[in-house]
């Protein structure tokens, strides 16, 4: 005899198992409007991508070509890896004939890429990291894609998207991809953060963890102390406090996208600051920080650059960087503390020397 409680058990599973990325942005707009439609369809493309960089991931040692450096360098200085290329090359791929997009934007090209017979209806633009921690490839680590979409204003006659020198507020979506155990795609278009898992038996991504809130304090903190001595004071400051006080762990992982993913779920702070040599940081702006910090505001949680929040921060450049502190409300503003400690001695100090 079957049990009273399995028809419902079995509602849930199937209803679980139907609630697909394109079904849920529907859902979170409360619209099929031709808009609602457009950004579900422009999420569904995004992952088809993500399937395809995930099925070459899991093969990549097996396969000629997939690993190893192309031997070229690009825009931002940084040597070329050949799945950084093969990932880029998909993201354009999926969106050509779309409809959707008629501009993409990536560390890996120096220009926006404009897909012509895209742009007379498509209205949107597709900023991405086709591959975040690269260095992680060839040991067999977790990597990751980071994404966010912007709707074109004006018409970008001279074909230099200025309009995408806009604030972090701009963004209409942003989300990343975590390629891990299992391949993840988390998301938000302005109605909270939710993650969606990869499932191959089905080849769809299904929502498995709905409305995720960042702990408002964690005792995580990540960040590569290998840079400690080129780092200004106050970053020393902080990481010299969280050493001599207990309930702090340390993890660090050399990818944005997993680490960040660690914060998002069990609190603290990941840290990329800039340099005493190189102030602005390393991470871009536009398509790895902006992005990040709409998901972590969404989730309840802070994005800052140690002075201003990461979201008013307006690119001067496509490839515009910015350092990063980002993660749990409590743990950011206590980074900033340090920060502001450190400014306000400084003018103390000049102030004295000017009386002097």
């Amino acid at each position: 005899m079957a049990e009273p409680n399995q028809p419902v058990a079995q509602e849930y599973a199937l209803d679980r198992d139907c609630t697909t990325l394109s079904r849920h942005v529907l859902e979170q707009l409360h619209s099929f409007s031709s808009d609602a439609q457009d950004l579900s369809a422009i999420m569904n493309r995004i992952a088809l991508a993500a399937k395809l960089i995930s099925r070459r991931l899991s093969r990549a040692g097996l396969l000629e070509g997939a690993l190893g450096f192309t031997g070229e360098v690009n825009v931002q200085g940084e040597t070329v890896k050949k799945m950084d290329v093969y990932a880029n090359e998909v993201f354009i791929s999926v969106f050509k004939q779309s409809g959707l997009v008629c501009r993409l934007a990536s560390e890996e090209m120096e220009k926006p890429y404009y897909i012509p017979e895209n742009c007379p209806i498509g209205r949107y633009t597709l900023l991405y990291d086709p591959i975040d921690g690269s260095s992680n490839l060839d040991i067999n680590l977790n990597l990751g894609s980071i994404f966010a979409i912007r709707q074109q204003e004006g018409n970008d006659e001279n074909g230099e998207a200025l309009d995408l020198l806009q604030n972090g507020r701009k963004q209409i979506a942003a989300g990343y991809i975590l390629y891990g155990p299992s391949t993840m795609l988390v998301y938000s278009i302005g109605t909270g953060v939710h993650a969606f898992t990869l499932d191959p038996s089905l080849g769809e991504f299904i929502l498995s963890h709905e409305n995720i809130r960042v702990p408002k304090h964690g005792s995580i903190y990540s960040v590569n102390e290998g840079n400690f001595w080129q780092w200004e004071e106050s970053i020393r400051d902080y990481i010299r406090y969280v050493h001599r006080h207990e309930g702090y762990s340390a993890r660090y992982g050399g990818a944005l996208v997993g680490d960040f993913h660690r914060i998002l779920f069990q609190g603290g702070v990941f840290l990329y600051p800039g340099t005493v040599k190189k102030p602005e940081g390393k991470l871009r702006l536009l398509y790895e920080t902006a992005p990040l910090a709409f998901l972590i505001e969404q989730a309840g949680g802070r994005a800052s650059t140690g002075t201003q929040d990461i979201l008013d921060v307006v690119a001067e450049k496509i490839h515009a960087r910015t350092p990063l502190i980002i993660g749990s409300q409590d743990d950011v503003e206590q980074v900033e503390s340090f920060i502001k400690e450190r400014a306000e001695e400084k003018t103390r100090k000049n102030q004295h020397s000017a009386v002097s």
